[in-house]
């Protein structure tokens, strides 16, 4: 109670800003990292001070010793486990969509158009298509199981990906900071014994995903044309490429469905 009371006395308005800075880079950090592998490595790590902090409290010499020349690097060992979590969050400082939010809303709009416009052509001609769109859980672990692309967000593009003659049309896009980060990519199936067998791989791995992130995927069946996005492990039923883009605007944007986007649990859906 003392300390705390020190602790207080002693606090000004520059701490307060100091910590407020602190407490908002780690967040941002956890947030990055979050759904991916690297959060793995934090438990490994914080497994570690507690382990150090026991060594402290006993007198545990030789462990002391050897975890005291392990945190001497700590600093060069976690820019190296999370170069690509630094690099990503590095890059995304200072661009456009950062600074200038005023065109965010405009920018964000042409990609879900290119996406639409795509899954439209998709559709008609009923090529079976698989595009993931992260939110805020980290989609790494994913984006390495295929081929990176760094890409713009072009419908062309998404296309010619998903056409039985391309080498990555059996595995799924992802979108990740507005550009297709990766095709080809493998997804973990829904573990579910309740929905219906008649379900293909598509739709069983776009419920896998969002049942373990909050990430959007939009299916194209293959048999039937018909256009589907799945969050949260329901599927909405697109009836109309204008439909699919409400769906992407509210939900990508993070807003509430109107009443009129009618929400169809997986047992309802028919492919």
């Amino acid at each position: 109670m003392a300390f705390l009371t020190t602790f207080l006395t002693h606090l000004n308005f520059k701490d307060l800003i100091d910590i407020l800075i602190v407490t908002i880079l780690i967040y941002q950090l956890l947030l990055i990292v979050r759904g991916t592998k690297a959060a793995q490595m934090i438990v490994g790590l914080g497994v570690l001070f507690v382990l150090f902090w026991l060594g402290i409290t006993f007198k545990l010499y030789s462990l002391n010793w050897v975890l005291a020349h392990f945190f001497d690097s700590f600093f060069i060992i976690v820019v190296v486990l999370f170069q690509d979590q630094f690099r990503s969050a590095l890059a995304s400082v200072g661009t456009k969509r950062n600074i200038l939010t005023i065109f965010a809303k405009v920018e964000h709009d042409l990609e879900i158009d290119e996406i639409v416009e795509a899954c439209g052509a998709l559709s008609r001609e009923k090529i079976g298509a698989l595009l993931v769109v992260e939110r805020t859980h980290g989609l790494l672990n994913f984006v390495n199981t295929g081929t990176r692309l760094d890409s713009r967000i072009h419908s062309d593009i998404i296309y010619s990906i998903f056409e039985s003659s391309s080498s990555l049309h059996d595995g799924a896009i992802i979108i990740q900071n507005g550009k297709l980060s990766a095709a080809g990519c493998f997804l973990p199936l829904s573990k579910n014994f309740d929905i219906e067998r008649h379900l293909g791989t598509r739709h069983r791995a776009a419920l896998g995903l969002t049942e373990i992130t909050d990430a959007l995927v939009v299916t194209v069946s293959e048999e039937t044309g018909k256009i589907n996005l799945c969050v949260e492990g329901i599927f909405y039923i697109c009836k109309s490429e204008k439909e699919l883009g409400q769906y992407l605007r509210h939900i990508w944007s993070n807003e509430s469905l109107d009443e009129s986007l009618r929400a169809i649990k997986t047992k309802d859906m028919v492919r």
